[in-house]
């Protein structure tokens, strides 16, 4: 089978091509703006017809849609993540033989849920801030293109590779840092929302799956379970060895307050403790047993043991 794969120096992007390179029955063909791609195109910048044009020189029957921006301005992930997703689908159907798309989506696009139960793909979506709107843009022209589509609404990924900027990626470098320096305090933001994490690892095997299935619609790619972002760190703590303090900084929203003596009067500012907009993530991952046959296997606790080891081994 002959696969297109687009985004593939992602931190989701290099763990699938690593997947599907290790698969004989694929052909896999690499797209991106990186000198190491097999195809040089940027998808934010590029017209349909000209990324329409490669198509129908790799005549792929799967096309893989990894790239996207997690960070940066709205413009940014607006290009990133809804343009670029235009230009895909559009060059698409105007290819001789238009392939099969898998699309990368997101959990976030999903936005706040009722606490305790598992989310099911026919939740309606609330996304909160540029990138869960983004990205939700993104999977509704998939599923209104027409094409053999299917988009994973992938929950929160961690595994080897996590970006700096990143949670895990975060703390583990403040981890290796306080060793390094012998500091007795690491500092983190808030910790207390709950997630649904998996391994990146494991997402990869999703993406194989769905290139090679018949599924379409959104399925949600995580583990199933609920652990507190503050559990999760300490696993990740442990496995440093770091035996100093974690020290959360709740999120704060700096509002005006008026005077006591005066109606009306200006006092000044103050910053008061703002809530996590989505404390609640856990995924419904039926679907993607039923119609994939897959699930998550890696535990948590190795997931964030791979992190540590990451890291702790960069120079």
């Amino acid at each position: 089978m002959r696969v297109l794969l687009l985004g593939a120096d992602g931190y989701l992007g290099r763990r699938v091509a690593d997947r599907l390179l290790l698969d004989r029955d694929l052909q896999v063909t690499v797209l991106g703006r990186r000198d190491s791609a097999d195809i040089r195109f940027d998808l934010s910048a590029g017209s349909p017809g000209a990324l329409a044009r490669f198509l129908d020189a790799v005549a792929p029957q799967v096309v893989i849609n990894c790239a996207g921006a997690t960070y940066g301005t709205p413009r940014t992930l607006v290009r990133a993540n809804t343009t670029a997703v235009a230009t895909v689908c559009e060059a698409i159907r105007r290819s001789r033989e238009p392939a099969r798309l898998v699309h990368l989506g997101s959990a976030a696009e999903y936005g706040p849920v009722p606490a305790g139960a598992p989310i099911a793909e026919t939740a309606e979506p609330r996304p909160v801030g540029p990138y869960g709107v983004s990205k939700l843009a993104g999977t509704e022209l998939v599923l209104a293109s027409g094409l053999d589509a299917a988009v994973l609404r992938v929950f929160d990924v961690v595994g080897p590779g996590a970006p700096a900027a990143s949670l895990f990626g975060r703390l583990a470098e403040g981890l290796r840092r306080a060793l390094e320096q012998q500091e007795a305090q690491v500092r983190m933001p808030d910790l207390s929302a709950y997630r649904d994490f998996v391994d990146v690892r494991d997402v990869a095997q999703a993406v194989r799956a769905a290139a090679v299935s018949a599924a379409t619609g959104v399925i949600n790619i995580g583990s199933g379970h609920s652990v507190r972002a503050r559990e999760a760190a300490y696993l990740l703590v442990r496995a440093s060895g770091f035996e100093g303090v974690l020290t959360e900084e709740p999120r704060t929203v700096v509002v005006p307050v008026q005077s006591a003596g005066e109606p009306g009067e200006p006092r000044g500012a103050e910053a008061r403790p703002l809530g996590e907009p989505v404390p609640w993530r856990q995924a419904d991952v039926r679907t993607a047993r039923e119609r994939l046959g897959w699930r998550a296997h890696t535990p948590l606790e190795e997931s964030l043991g791979d992190v540590w080891l990451e890291t702790a081994c960069r120079v």
